[in-house]
Formats: structure tokens, C-alpha cells, sequence
């Protein structure tokens, strides 16, 4: 880091020489205005509105204008006359407790450094304000511009935050501010039962840019020549009719909103579920007894009396699967063949003695 500012701290009678570098710094990415046709940059010229000429600049000054149109000039000699007492010091005014601070007022932030021979004075200032639990209010000039600031302890390092100036922080002048809008004391309830449940501790690394990370990933597709895929845009929440029910809501979702989300899927898919169990149910004993009655008719066509029992017991196990009903009653018919012929004990006998003699005949003709 470089610095941008020497100067002293002004604690008492002791002045500890530092130098201060900013804390933070913008991750935005830059762009440049460029020719849609062809990318070339896009200059400006600083050009004089009275007589056209372009002004460079060292001949630029500073100008207020008047109500009336009229421009006062101010030089960098007119400028450099103002008394600015705290140009090269941090003048430390009193301490305070680091709570009265309305975070409001706060700009920009520093890191301080001590010189080396004011680290020892640097040591004593940082480690009396972490004893005390207080931060210093002070008065510094920072380009051109003085600002109040504090200093506070952070991380072994001492950290000078510029202020704004109270007349710089806007008064909030709403039209809601005039009514009077009544909070019942349910909903305060439900409200603080819904923050006690979102409480955590604050970790700052577990947030990141996701704008300023995927419009990086734009720029490097743009570079790769890939194609850009835009991501879905998130679900909208459902509506809710009142503010206590919103809060329920909240808080429900706080407490255990997966587990709720898991109940209602599965009572969403028992339906589903029901309707396959209803498909695949087995035969009813009304379709078994007509299944019996067909096979027992004895049909002279086995291969047919088989095909029609087949699809019999088709119909009346309810399955939707066509092609495979098709494909059992193909593979059935030589089984059926079989199963018409009933065992001969079981036959009746007139009729087991007239199948049995053309067989007898033939057997004499071949003795004879």
C-alpha cells in the first residue's frame, strides 16, 4: 500500500508522527466508453462555452455560480490563504463511548500507521483505547476538506474514520411519519419470536458481490467467445393477506421450513401414488371364477380356447400395458394347449373309453 497522508496525532502534549492509508477500496468494474462500430475510446475535450476553445488544463480553476448566473473564480492561490490548523495533524478533542457513534456519520476509513519513532506512543494510544472500550473523537484535514473522525483499535492497528458533519446528514420528511399507524401487540410478539429466530453471529466473509462476480463472467465470456446463459430468475414468493400472516410465515419457514416442504411433497404425491396402486390390483375372485369357467368348457381349439382365456385373465387384472398382455398371451398358448387336457382319473369314463378306441383298433389291424 501507498500512503496518502503524513502527519501526527495531537493526543495531550504527545504528538505520535503517522502516515495513513485507505482501508478499503471499490471492487466495481471499470468500463470505458467506447465507438459501438469499432471500440475506439470516447474522449472528451474540455471546451469553453463562451468562445468554443478547448482549455487545457492548468488553466482550469474552481468557479460557484451565483443565483443570477454570475460565476465567482477562485484560484489555487485564493484557496491556499484559508486557514486549515489540522492540514498536517490529527488533533484528538476528547473520547467517547464507541455506542453514542450513530453509524450514520460515518464515511470513509484509514488505516494508521506509526512512524518509528512514534511506535512506542502509537502502543500506548491503541492499547489505552482497547482498555477503555472508547474511541477518540478527533479533527483532521484530509484534501483540502476537514472532517471530524475517530480513532478506534481494530486488529492491532489504529483506524481513523472521517465523519460527516451533521448538517450534511438529511432530515427523513415522509408523508407516513403523520399517521398514526396502529401494530397490534400479537403481531410485535410474532415479529420479535421471528428475529430471535434469525439471529446469528455476523461472518462478513460468508457474503460476496454476486453483480460484480457475474458481470465478470459476462466479460470473460465475452473474451472466450463463448455463449452467455442467462440464469432463471428466483421464484416469486406467494402473496399473503396480512401482515400477521406474513409473519407466521416467516417465522415458520425460520423454524423448519424444509421439514414442512418434505410434508407437503409427500402429500402431494399420495395421490400419484394411490392411482398406481390402482392399476396394478390383483384379480377379483369374479375374474378368477369366469377364468375357470372358460378353461373348463373343453373347446375343441385348444390354441383358440387358450387365446381367449388369456385374454380373459388380461381384462380382468386391469393392465393398461397393451403390448405386454400381447406378448403373455403369445407365450401362454402352448402351456393352455397343455393345461386343456385334464389327467385321465379325472376324465369321465364313457368318454375316457371312446378316445381310447381308435388306438385299441389300430393296434389289432397291425397284429393281424
Amino acid at each position: 500500500m501507498r500512503s496518502m497522508w503524513k502527519g501526527a496525532i495531537s493526543f495531550g502534549l504527545v504528538m505520535i508522527p503517522v502516515k495513513l492509508y485507505a482501508a478499503t477500496e471499490q471492487k466495481d468494474i471499470a468500463f470505458r466508453q467506447v465507438h459501438r462500430v469499432d471500440g475506439g475510446r470516447i474522449r472528451f475535450r474540455r471546451v469553453c462555452s463562451i468562445d468554443g476553445e478547448e482549455v487545457p488544463y492548468e488553466d482550469v480553476a474552481k468557479g460557484y455560480e451565483l443565483p443570477d448566473g454570475e460565476m465567482v473564480v477562485l484560484t489555487d492561490e485564493d484557496l491556499a490563504e484559508l486557514p486549515l490548523p489540522t492540514t498536517r495533524s490529527i488533533e484528538v478533542l476528547h473520547f467517547l463511548p464507541e455506542e453514542q457513534l450513530d453509524p450514520i456519520l460515518l464515511n470513509r476509513s484509514y488505516f494508521v500507521e506509526p512512524e518509528s519513532t512514534g511506535a512506542r506512543a502509537y502502543v500506548l494510544l491503541r492499547d489505552s483505547l482497547e482498555r477503555s472500550g472508547k474511541v477518540a473523537l478527533a479533527q483532521v484535514a484530509l484534501r483540502q476538506r476537514e472532517s471530524l473522525a475517530t480513532l478506534r483499535s481494530r486488529d492491532g492497528v489504529l483506524v481513523l474514520e472521517t465523519l460527516l458533519w451533521p448538517d450534511e446528514v438529511r432530515v427523513p420528511d415522509f408523508a407516513f411519519l403523520d399517521d398514526d399507524i396502529e401494530v397490534r401487540s400479537q403481531e410485535l410478539q410474532m415479529a420479535a419470536s421471528l428475529i430471535d429466530s434469525m439471529t446469528v453471529d455476523f461472518d462478513p466473509d460468508e457474503y460476496h458481490d454476486s453483480y460484480r462476480e457475474a458481470l465478470q463472467e459476462l466479460v470473460d465470456a465475452k473474451v472466450e467467445g463463448r455463449e452467455v446463459v442467462q440464469p432463471e430468475a428466483p421464484s416469486e414468493p406467494a402473496g399473503v393477506t396480512s401482515l400477521a400472516d406474513a409473519l407466521k410465515a416467516s417465522l415458520a419457514a425460520a423454524r423448519g421450513g424444509s421439514h414442512q416442504a418434505g410434508e407437503v411433497t409427500v402429500a402431494a404425491a399420495a395421490p400419484a401414488i394411490a392411482g398406481r396402486a390402482k392399476k396394478s390390483r390383483p384379480p377379483t375372485k369374479a375374474s378368477t371364477a369366469k377364468a375357470a369357467a372358460a378353461k373348463a368348457a373343453g373347446s375343441k381349439n385348444a390354441g383358440t380356447s387358450a387365446a381367449k382365456s388369456s385374454k380373459t385373465r388380461t381384462a380382468a387384472t386391469g393392465s393398461d400395458e397393451a403390448a405386454g398382455a400381447e406378448a403373455q398371451a403369445e407365450a401362454s398358448k402352448p402351456a393352455a394347449a397343455k393345461g386343456t387336457q385334464r389327467p385321465a382319473a379325472k376324465r369321465p369314463a364313457k368318454r375316457a373309453a371312446a378316445e381310447a378306441a381308435p388306438a385299441q383298433a389300430k393296434s389289432r389291424r397291425r397284429a393281424s
